[in-house]
């Protein structure tokens, strides 16, 4: 078992996917970027590293994902045009995303699955314990998961899966945790995981969803892990030998979520989450919500 007691700084965020569900808008634009009212997804990725204190971020891209690393550059022209025009708000903002965390990126070459994208950002890791935050998942910052995964990881080692009841119907849609409970209410023992199974198959209605921790023996595992579910290196698989034996890298452990989660991974629920941030904001949602209702009652 490799454990460290130092804190975790580091976290890997995967973002090379094409965004096929979303063509044509993702023919140019990466997918991360798409504006969640008013900030790319992938920027409330960021902050919600850095509001667990993770401040070292390597993003994983791939081809056409420039843009990415634009955001979070210094665009000195458009800063300065603001500055002229003593435009402090949005000069705030601009500059916002820029510094926020000390930013890496590495290139998937070849986009073989999340695995593989894990595995791409093991120079840069080492052999500290990590978090990987997926972009199709964003979790309201008053519901501070990654914080409370990490707790746990530095407390128990291992690894940590973020968990989520659902509908045992749609369990063929995500991963899934064969789980049993521990002295913690929101945290549970991982004993097994399947990779999207057959709803009749499933050893629960234990989802994972988009945030891990994990101990850096996944590596290891992901080096020798064969193409599985989809023909691609699954994170799940490698994270299904490391639950049952634990020799190898410790436990895994499970903290059940049951807070604010927005899903950006179909346009549906794309959507859905733009409407539902909008609502909660001070500066939109007043206006926002009157219109929407009046829109509700009065067109539909």
């Amino acid at each position: 078992m490799t454990h460290s007691s130092s804190r975790i700084t580091k976290a890997v965020i995967p973002a090379a996917g094409l965004g096929t569900r979303f063509l044509p808008a993702t023919k140019a634009t990466p997918k991360e970027m798409l504006p969640v009212v008013d900030k790319p997804a992938i920027q409330y990725v960021v902050e919600e590293a850095v509001a667990a204190g993770l401040s070292d971020v390597l993003m994983v891209t791939g081809r056409n994902k420039r843009p990415l690393e634009d955001h979070f550059d210094r665009n000195y022209e458009l800063e300065e045009a603001l500055t002229r025009k003593g435009d402090a708000g949005r000069l705030a903002k601009v500059q916002e995303s820029s510094d926020l965390a000390t930013m890496h990126y590495v290139r998937q070459g070849n986009p073989k699955g999340l695995g593989h994208a894990v595995l791409c950002a093991a120079p840069h890791v080492g052999d500290q314990p990590f978090a990987v935050l997926l972009g199709d998942d964003l979790i309201d910052p008053r519901d501070p998961l990654l914080s409370r995964m990490v707790e746990i990881q530095e407390r128990e080692g291992g690894s940590v899966i973020a968990l989520m009841e659902v509908d045992p119907k749609q369990i063929h849609l995500y991963g899934c945790a064969a789980v049993e409970p521990t002295g913690d209410p929101d945290v549970v023992k991982v004993h097994d995981l399947v990779e999207k199974p057959d709803t009749a198959d499933a050893p629960s209605n234990y989802a994972i969803i988009g945030r891990y921790v994990l101990d850096p023996a996944v590596f290891g595992i992901l080096r020798q892990t064969e193409p599985g579910r989809g023909g691609e290196i699954q994170l799940t698989d490698a994270l299904q030998q490391l639950s049952v034996d634990e020799k190898v890298g410790g436990p895994v452990h499970g903290v059940v979520f049951k807070g604010r989660r927005y899903d950006t991974g179909d346009r549906g629920d794309y959507l859905r989450a733009i409407v539902r941030l909008a609502c909660e904001r001070e500066d939109l949602g007043p206006d926002f919500r009157a219109w929407l209702r009046s829109y509700v009652s009065e067109e539909m």
